[in-house]
């Protein structure tokens, strides 16, 4: 007899009340689920999506586009032409840059059509900087940009140190000399970002003296009455790997009248000639036979009223190691080297020296008055007669001839060697 097996039919009839269950919790889940996407109006969507967050952000947006440089973060920024704010779609209201170390402003000035923004001056280097800048588009929307960086440091930088003096008056034989405080090694580089030009027309060629002076002159000297400008335009030109210039810069000087004074050691006169005229002859003292003064074209480059000579200081000293001269108050002193050649007033000397004896430890002496205050002195009227740039010519010395680089003196090289020292040529 078969016994009906009652379990498999319960089991049957378990399992589809369970999926019965469980299609009406996943049925209702669903629904809940379409309830959440409805708005408050009962419309799919509830919460926007991604595109239409974007679409409606958009539709807000300013269409001004601001690009601040340098870039945010940039390092070794140039200090004369990098910083600077633009704008695309719009019009720069406002821009604002801080030092935020010193709390310094830096002063700056929007385009006329407010296309852009640049400081108004140069920036110092090693320093911070920060840029906020606003703008807004033809309807009005705002748009808003910040930067940081930070300028070049002195360690990866260069500048030239020139004479003469932007807007000076000079003598016919000034030359431009430039002494840059780090060691130049791309010479053509930097010598190719430098101009010097006249409004005489002469040629002008420039020459280096080792790695760190560059000086410029023409073949003759320069015009009487001229006009002589020169060009750095060393912004972010290497000098050597990881140094760059931080100069853009003009000057302009101007050549005065033309005085050349001869000195004659053998007759210890000096005759003055000014714009081809004699304006006077001077008795001098020269150096000694032991000590005797150079020949050559000297140019003066510094002028004194009243100065201080040591004889320790350029190497003239005594068993004890002192200076065998110290003169507080030489009147009238001329820089005519750097090895400390000078043309001076003397009023220590006998009034008989002059004309008759050469007794000077190598500089060139004109009779004067202690306290520099008699312009009936020889020295006195030199003085007042000459202009930095003058040329004082030695001839008749026992000496040799100056060195081209001892002081402004170039001109003692012939214009082949001149051209030869040239990093550009000619």
């Amino acid at each position: 007899m078969e016994i009906p097996v009652m379990t498999d039919g319960k089991h049957r009839k378990g399992i589809a009340v369970a999926a019965a269950v469980l299609s009406g919790v996943l049925t209702l889940a669903a629904c809940g689920g379409d309830d959440d996407k409805k708005d408050e109006g009962g419309s799919q969507g509830h919460g926007r999506s991604a595109a239409q967050v974007d679409e409606a952000a958009a539709a807000k947006a300013s269409d001004a586009k601001i690009t601040i440089s340098p870039k945010n973060g940039a390092t070794n920024a140039g200090i004369n032409s990098d910083a600077k704010v633009t704008v695309s779609g719009g019009k720069l209201t406002k821009v604002v840059m801080t030092a935020p170390a010193t709390g310094a402003t830096v002063e700056g000035t929007i385009s006329p059509d407010g296309k852009s923004w640049t400081p108004a001056g140069q920036l110092e280097r090693s320093t911070q900087y920060k840029i906020t800048a606003e703008a807004t588009d033809s309807q009005g929307r705002q748009a808003t940009e910040n930067s940081a960086f930070t300028t070049v440091s002195p360690a990866n930088s260069f500048i030239g140190n020139f004479t003469p003096e932007d807007g000076s008056t000079v003598g016919v034989g000034m030359p431009v000399s430039i002494n840059f405080d780090k060691a130049v090694t791309k010479k053509k580089d930097v010598q190719s970002h430098i101009t010097v030009t006249s409004t005489s027309g002469q040629q002008v060629v420039g020459h280096w003296f080792g790695d760190q002076r560059l000086d410029f002159r023409p073949k003759e000297y320069w015009k009487p009455n001229s006009t002589v400008t020169l060009k750095l335009d060393l912004d972010g030109v290497e000098a050597s790997n990881g140094v760059t210039g931080v100069q853009d810069k003009t000057v302009t000087f101007k050549i005065g009248h033309s005085q050349v004074s001869t000195v004659d050691v053998k007759n210890k006169t000096m005759t003055v000639v000014r714009d081809g005229k004699t304006l006077r002859t001077i008795k001098i003292s020269a150096g000694s036979a032991e000590n005797p003064t150079y020949n050559g074209q000297m140019v003066i480059s510094e002028k004194f009223k009243e100065t201080r000579m040591n004889g320790a200081t350029v190497g003239f000293t005594d068993d004890d190691g002192k200076g065998e001269y110290d003169i507080k108050d030489v009147p009238h002193a001329m820089r005519l080297s750097t090895s400390g050649t000078f043309i001076h007033g003397n009023y220590w000397g006998a009034d008989s020296i002059f004309g008759a004896a050469n007794t000077s430890h190598g500089c060139v002496g004109l009779n004067d008055a202690k306290g520099a205050n008699d312009p009936n002195q020889d020295g006195a009227w030199f003085y007042e007669n000459s202009q930095i740039g003058d040329l004082v010519v030695v001839t008749g010395s026992p000496d040799k001839t100056i060195q081209p680089d001892n002081g402004l003196n170039g001109w003692n090289m012939s214009w082949d060697e001149w051209v030869g020292g040239s990093a550009t040529g000619a």
